[in-house]
């Protein structure tokens, strides 16, 4: 089986060169190009040599001038449209693991997916999103049964948005299913009992810690958590390569990591 050709969007970012770092060992795989912006002071290095593999003979560069079977676009929202319009000008599937995106990102991403595969997940772990699928169950199961949900999350200190934007997946789609209609983002003073109602979420910055987050269900006498954590960011890049992976070939639509993960 021929390995999959992939383009990388941000290779000189820090999770850019461990995409490629990683993307060199993995034998489906063959890293044919290596972008960044136009201002990026590594231009022109070896992108192997810049991740701290052995040289790849892959220069970083800020145009697509060879073929991809996929693109993975982790970079910055302003990126991403510039990622989106080189997927479409050369046909590449796109896996965009950027986070922060706005509405017009959103769109531009939901376009596209009419002319070419396009996956997108507020994280890229496989074992987030597996988490995600059983926070899912168990609301299922508890939403009758007069539970509390609070979601708790710790990042590393240099984390600049809060609460993270797994944690507000997570009560997103919890919320679908159990109903919630507050979302309350801490708490101080007196502010009474706690309203059924709502999700609670809690956001801790400490050191170098590269993501965990705990979803609790409580109710009066039992307690159900489930809880998902990094050990270091290799898992954001695995899971982006997975999608790379599954995401060649494939007809023009939006795709999610569920479908890599076949729940």
């Amino acid at each position: 089986m021929n390995p999959v050709h992939v383009a990388i969007f941000g290779a000189a970012g820090r999770m850019g060169r461990r995409l490629v770092a990683l993307a060199s060992t993995d034998p489906e795989l063959e890293l044919v190009a290596a972008l960044d912006r136009s201002d990026c002071p590594h231009l022109g290095e070896d992108a192997g040599r810049l991740a701290g593999v052995d040289e790849m003979g892959v220069t970083l560069s800020t145009a697509l001038e060879v073929r991809a079977d996929a693109l993975i676009d982790f970079s910055t929202p302003e990126g991403t449209e510039a990622a989106v319009s080189t997927a479409l000008k050369n046909r590449a599937a796109l896996v965009v693991a950027t986070t922060g995106l706005g509405t017009a990102q959103k769109a531009a991403m939901e376009s596209a997916a009419a002319e070419i595969p396009v996956l997108w997940a507020p994280n890229m772990s496989l074992a987030v999103n597996l988490a995600i699928k059983l926070a899912e169950v168990a609301a299922g199961a508890l939403a009758q049964q007069d539970a509390d949900v609070e979601i708790l999350e710790r990042h590393h200190r240099f984390k600049e948005d809060s609460p993270s934007g797994t944690a507000l997946e997570f009560g997103r789609r919890i919320a679908e299913i159990m109903g919630q209609t507050v979302h309350q983002h801490g708490r101080q003073g007196r502010p009474g009992a706690r309203p059924h109602g709502e999700i609670g979420y809690h956001a801790i910055r400490t050191g170098d810690n590269p993501g965990e987050h705990t979803i609790v269900f409580g109710m009066l006498g039992e307690t159900v958590e489930v809880t998902v954590r990094a050990s270091n960011r290799d898992c954001y890049a695995v899971g982006a390569l997975a999608a790379a992976k599954y995401l060649a070939g494939k007809p023009p639509a939006l795709y999610s990591i569920r479908d890599v993960l076949g729940l």
